[in-house]
């Protein structure tokens, strides 16, 4: 049933994780199909390749957001 919603009036997509500033995780409401942005920018479907990749870059990202944060407290 949920399918046929999706079918008819198309997913509602909802912010699942944010990856990165631009780089997001998005999950349908009602069918809980999932999708992400790639490097083009592009709606993709979120595969076990791509959770790998969002979950690394998610890394590095908050990695270098704490980094940058060291170096704003020693220069102040």
């Amino acid at each position: 049933m949920k399918n046929v919603y999706c079918s008819l009036f198309g997913h509602q997509y909802e912010v699942s994780k944010k990856v990165t500033f631009h780089v997001k995780e998005y999950k349908c409401k009602h069918c809980n199909s999932e999708m992400t942005i790639d490097g083009n920018g592009k709606f993709i479907p979120l595969t076990p390749k791509h959770k790998e990749i969002n979950s690394i870059l998610n890394k590095v990202h908050n990695k270098r957001l704490e980094r940058s944060q060291k170096l704003l407290m020693v220069n102040s």
